[in-house]
């Protein structure tokens, strides 16, 4: 399946985090908010250049920045 980056997909699909690709400081925080590799996670909305991603119930906003270094695969009827 074809990798790319979470601010490319459009609003509706759900996705799987396949890589983080920023440092340490980056990882935690996005562990902090529920968000590690192999998670799926569903495009709520595009705000600018940042992403809402839905997960487990709970949304959270990522900026531009962020999302430009997570790496997806786009999941088909649920599955990969």
């Amino acid at each position: 399946m074809a990798t790319q980056m979470l601010s490319t997909v459009p609003v509706g699909q759900r996705v799987r985090l396949i890589s983080i690709q920023g440092g340490r400081k980056l990882v935690r925080r996005l562990l902090a908010l529920g968000i590690t590799q192999g998670n799926e996670l569903e495009i709520l909305h595009h705000r600018g250049g940042g992403v809402v991603v839905g997960r487990g119930g709970n949304r959270v906003a990522l900026g531009a920045g962020v999302a430009d270094k997570l790496v997806i695969e786009v999941l088909t009827d649920g599955t990969a």
